[in-house]
């Protein structure tokens, strides 16, 4: 019989030896496990030489892209491409290279076609070191050369794909350039994943390509564009008064040239030539040489109304200094706008939301976005040079009925403080407007009389001055509110009439929206009891009310100044803040 001493330390001796045995279980899992993932991922075996391929480690990606210049903005996408992986090569699979190193290449040397110079992206190359791979003599050699040759490429790709995703110009580095819509926050890393088919992904990184369909058309458009131009470009329309349907001007044959001279395609269209009138010629001598007609016929007048459509123009068909100015851009300065607008494409999120509203400025225009769809479109205002209307997103938070207009303190100092200087009273009365101090249901009216008007600063200007809900009031009858520091918000208006303006830039700053009741009807259509009766109600009441909508609605308020319908036509709008001009210093001087 065993004492208790006895028992107890066989016990623990067999509780010793079960663990150990458990550990070297482990152990030999652990390691065939890991020799079956690198023969799935082709990393063991492979050539006579064979062996493991190597690994890089953060301090080898540091040290081979800080060496070059190109590479140094992308050191740390690269650090987080191989920490991810363990330090696995990305672009040899049992010491071959993948077929996707051939293809990135080429892409790259497509890059042209982006806007994007293909020089910039040649910073290593590949070709020499892979015919030294081929023909190195040693293990040590091979694996120096894979590293290399694999770090090269995923540098390479890094430094492209930066560009073409995130967009050569980061806008919010730059002071000039007014652009704070939500940044694209692809990760590169995840995105050269997926074209090395490790991970699945929503979006076509494998194919190389861009995001957004807009980009696409932009794309088409400049391979357009471009062939214009290396098949002589279009004519410059001489200048004219005014020209009608029907008239006869020695400008027309011009005009023909320069609208239907092209085929959609960008190269040259014969038939335009053939459109010539004969001249009669005396008996007994040869024919006269055709001349080109004079007359502004219907196919012109249709080419001319199409073009003024796609300009911003009111398509009636007259042609005057405006439409002539439009005609003779230069063709280099519409590719390098078309250029720019790609690059903007590249800074805007990945992907929309599926409902959202988008106010493009310089074409005057609200878009309402539903299920991916437009469900609503109009026309709007927006801030006038001096009082640029910002570039920005946000979301929509309340619809305010029958709201109050707070003055800008910069209105009262620049086009009221005569008048109130003067006569107080009398000036509000007749503006219907009130000082009050405080905001909301709380606020409690001010005697104008006891403010020194004439030494007001914005620093000892400490209550707000407001006009009245009614037919006098700048805000109209409805504004929609999606909280922000620059104080911009959609509005209605009392001046109907300007919407009726081609180019409608009169605000200070916020966007004026010509279907107001609509859109609020829309924007409350999912809130219980907010039908279109119960807004004019309240409306009509003036009695300002904040209502919430059911949902928040991302708002963007972005700046194009041209695009391509899907029908293929591109249109085109005036810099009205000269933010092309700015991105252009930085774009094109990279």
């Amino acid at each position: 019989m065993k004492s208790p001493v006895q028992s107890v330390f066989l016990s623990t001796l067999l509780l010793w030896l079960t663990s150990c045995l458990l550990l070297v279980t482990s152990a030999c899992s652990q390691e065939q496990k890991s020799k079956a993932q690198d023969a799935a991922s082709g990393l063991l075996g492979g050539r006579e030489l064979g062996g493991a391929q190597p690994r890089i480690d953060t301090v080898y990606v540091q040290r081979y892209m800080a060496a070059k210049p190109a590479f140094k903005d992308e050191i740390e996408w690269g650090k987080k491409f191989y920490k991810e992986r363990e330090g696995r090569l990305g672009w040899f699979r049992n010491h071959e290279l993948v077929p996707h190193a051939e293809r990135m290449l080429g892409v790259i040397n497509q890059a042209g076609k982006e806007g994007l110079d293909p020089k910039d992206y040649r910073i290593v190359d590949i070709e020499p070191l892979l015919a030294k791979l081929k023909e190195a003599a040693d293990t040590t050699q091979r694996n120096a050369l894979e590293k290399e040759i694999d770090l090269a490429l995923s540098a390479t790709y890094f430094n492209w794909a930066d560009d073409f995703y995130r967009g050569i110009v980061n806008p919010r580095e730059v002071k000039n350039i007014d652009w704070k819509v939500k940044r694209n926050k692809i990760k590169l890393h995840k995105a050269l994943m997926t074209i090395l088919q490790e991970r699945e992904s929503t979006y076509p990184y494998y194919e190389f390509a861009p995001l957004h369909p807009e980009y696409d058309r932009l794309r088409d458009a400049l391979a357009r564009y471009r062939s214009m131009q290396r098949n002589g470009g279009w004519p410059t329309v001489p200048a004219v008064k005014s020209l009608r349907p029907g008239d006869s001007s020695a400008v027309v044959p011009a005009l023909r040239r320069r609208l239907l001279g092209f085929k959609p395609d960008g190269t040259p269209n014969p038939g335009v030539a053939a459109a010539a009138v004969p001249v009669a010629s005396q008996p007994g001598q040869p024919a006269a040489r055709p001349r080109e007609s004079q007359r502004y016929d219907t196919e012109l007048v249709a080419a001319v109304k199409a073009f003024q459509e796609q300009n911003g123009l009111k398509p009636d068909g007259r042609i005057g200094p405006e439409t002539v100015r439009l005609l003779n851009v230069p063709l280099q300065q519409r590719i390098d706008q078309i250029i720019l607008n790609m690059e903007r494409w590249r800074w805007i999120p990945k992907r929309f939301e599926p409902d959202y509203l988008l106010v493009n400025i310089p074409d005057y225009k609200l878009h309402v976005v539903e299920g991916g769809k437009e469900v609503m479109t109009m026309r709007v205002i927006v801030g006038k040079a001096l009082n640029a209307t910002p570039v920005f997103s946000d979301k929509l938070e309340y619809v305010v009925l029958a709201p109050y207009w707070n003055v800008p303190y910069s209105i009262i100092d620049k086009e009221m403080r005569g008048n109130l200087s003067r006569d107080p009273v009398g000036t509000l009365d007749r503006l219907d407007m009130e000082v009050v101090k405080g905001s909301g249901a709380k606020a409690t009216p001010v005697d104008p009389t006891s403010i020194d008007w004439a030494n007001l600063t914005e620093k000892t200007w400490r209550y707000t001055l407001r006009r009245r809900p009614g037919p006098k009031n700048d805000l109209g009858d409805v504004k929609f509110i999606f909280p922000n520091s620059n104080d911009v918000y959609l509005h209605d208006t009392p001046h109907d009439e300007l919407f009726n303006q081609t180019k409608r830039g009169f605000s200070h700053g916020c966007v004026r929206v010509e279907k107001p009741l609509e859109l609020a009807e829309y924007l409350l259509r999912k809130k219980p009891g907010w039908d279109a009766a119960k807004i004019r109600e309240t409306i009509a009441g003036r009695q300002e009310q904040y209502v919430s909508v059911a949902e928040k609605l991302p708002v963007y308020l972005v700046y194009f100044t041209t695009w391509v319908d899907e029908a293929g036509n591109v249109h085109f709008r005036d810099d009205i803040y000269e933010h092309d001009k700015s991105l252009a210093r930085e774009y094109f001087s990279t």
